[in-house]
């Protein structure tokens, strides 16, 4: 089973930590129903188990283009701030207006907050919830968040050890409120338990399950919030996480794949959207070329999945080369090739071109999510792959991208670029 972080997930903290298999299975899952609403409660408790919404987004752009920005949060561990800026260019490019919290600078902050810890905290939850039924764990314990304003009806549950069995769970496994950061580990025996923070000789309350009649949930638990998060669909995300088991420079990628079919053309092309990949792809770009303090340079970092109209046309150019599920992707090797061939000013403007700087690697998401043909371009005199060619105009340029196909690691693989006045 895999490792997560000890304690509780860090999503109050404004970056979440590293994630792991199960609470992202769980959020792509969701993916397959992106649900337009007019109103937080459109959806119920463990409705949203197997649907995403976005209160008041209503159009299928605008839902999956969010869905794309909650998503990178959550399996690549994006900060709030981060996500803060995907979510200004995605309001702006749909033109999306009259959603709570639009007027002002604390009401957006407020607004942007809530979604990402929200669905931070519940993948987290539901993640942590199929690890507890996989492994099993005869005894779980009852964690307070340690939020510095506790709910004093949650704190009064901390250390409380239970039976997965008991009722206690099917509407008290938390988080069961806005903003609530409890949590549950699982323990073999009591002498564990008591390890880990519990207290086996504490009993609940009587009362515990007196709904309020305000809510219309048990005291202490919030509207809509009375049910355990992922506890439906265990079994669908423990069989998802199961084929992804490496946390490395393929988590986008890898899971990208488990995005249901009938949304995975959306959110890969909201994904190259993203104000935050860009910015990633072109510090990677920096990092590479030693202009960075971060020393750190992954083996390749992916720009997203094709589309299917990208594969078909890529079958097309390269006599019925199947590339589904393939991505597209950068490695030290381009972007250092790039440098010494189209790098130079002086030499690129000989050939008309200019040279290619690193600022321009935050394009080539944008590059690659532009319409047009996809060509042959005969193969690699260096690997003897095959390569295609993508040439687009971008602020009145042509930028032309040469990618090789790497059957074995299942991406095209940026080869060489240039830009052409």
């Amino acid at each position: 089973m895999t490792k997560v972080p000890e304690g509780h997930p860090s999503a109050l903290s404004g970056t979440l930590r590293k994630p792991f298999a199960e609470q992202v299975a769980f959020f792509r899952n969701k993916l397959g129903r992106l649900v337009p609403t007019a109103r937080w409660d459109d959806l119920i408790g463990a409705e949203h188990d197997h649907a995403f919404m976005v209160a008041g987004a209503a159009k299928a752009d605008l839902l999956a283009d969010l869905a794309a920005a909650v998503d990178r949060a959550i399996a690549e561990g994006k900060s709030l701030d981060s996500f803060r800026k995907d979510f200004r260019a995605i309001v702006e490019r749909n033109g999306w207006h009259g959603w709570t919290g639009e007027d002002n600078a604390a009401g957006r902050a407020w607004r942007t907050r809530t979604i990402y810890r929200t669905n931070a905290a519940t993948s987290y939850a539901a993640g942590r919830h199929a690890q507890l039924v996989a492994g099993n764990f005869p005894l779980w314990v009852y964690r307070h968040g340690g939020s510095e304003n506790p709910r004093i009806v949650h704190l009064g549950w901390n250390g409380l050890v239970l039976e997965p069995a008991h009722a206690f769970w099917r509407t008290h496994y938390p988080p069961s409120a806005w903003g609530c950061s409890c949590y549950v580990v699982g323990a073999r025996s009591e002498r564990a338990a008591r390890r880990l923070g519990g207290d086996p000789d504490k009993r609940l309350q009587a009362g515990w399950d007196r709904i309020d009649p305000k809510t219309g949930a048990p005291i202490g638990i919030g509207k809509n919030w009375g049910y355990a998060p992922g506890a439906t669909v265990s079994p669908t995300v423990r069989a998802m996480a199961e084929k992804v088991r490496q946390w490395d420079h393929r988590i986008a990628k890898a899971f990208m794949a488990e995005v249901p079919e009938a949304q995975r053309d959306a959110v890969a092309r909201a994904y190259r959207a993203l104000p935050s990949v860009a910015d990633d792809v072109r510090r990677y770009a920096r990092r590479v070329l030693g202009q960075s303090p971060e020393a750190v340079v992954q083996p390749s970092w992916t720009l997203g999945l094709l589309t299917r109209d990208q594969a078909n046309a890529i079958a097309e150019a390269k006599s019925g080369a199947d590339v589904a599920l393939y991505d597209w992707s950068l490695d030290p090797s381009a972007v250092r090739h790039v440098e010494t061939q189209h790098g130079n000013p002086t030499t690129e403007a000989s050939r008309g071109q200019r040279a290619v700087a690193v600022a321009d690697y935050a394009r080539l998401p944008e590059l690659l999510n532009l319409p047009g043909r996809i060509e042959d371009a005969g193969v690699s005199k260096l690997s003897g792959r095959p390569l295609v060619r993508i040439e687009r105009r971008i602020g009145g340029e042509r930028w032309i991208a040469v990618f090789e196909l790497r059957g074995r690691r299942r991406t095209l693989a940026l080869e060489t670029l240039y830009i052409r006045k």
